[in-house]
């Protein structure tokens, strides 16, 4: 079994302000994670926190798995360089 991170660059639609003026929002999100289904939980716990979307008001459009290279995050590439880390 291998324990090696993945990229995930996520696709979607969120519904932002439901209640008065709702409007669907395009985002792109890359989320490193084991597996597919962490990296979407990770997402919409994410989303959730943030904006205040409920799972409900989420729709996926595409999901890709990307080396970490492609990552546009600089948080994602710095994290992939990393040979080591020393908790104290």
């Amino acid at each position: 079994m291998s324990r090696e991170v993945k990229v995930f660059r996520i696709y979607g639609y969120m519904l932002i302000g439901h209640d008065s003026v709702p409007e669907w929002r395009k985002f792109i999100i890359e989320i490193p994670a084991l597996k597919l289904e962490h990296a979407l939980e990770k997402l919409y716990s994410d989303l959730g926190s943030r904006h205040k979307v409920k799972r409900s008001h989420i729709k996926i459009l595409k999901i890709e798995e990307i080396s970490p290279e492609e990552a546009r995050s600089k948080y994602i590439k710095d994290l992939s360089k990393l040979t080591k880390m020393v908790i104290e």
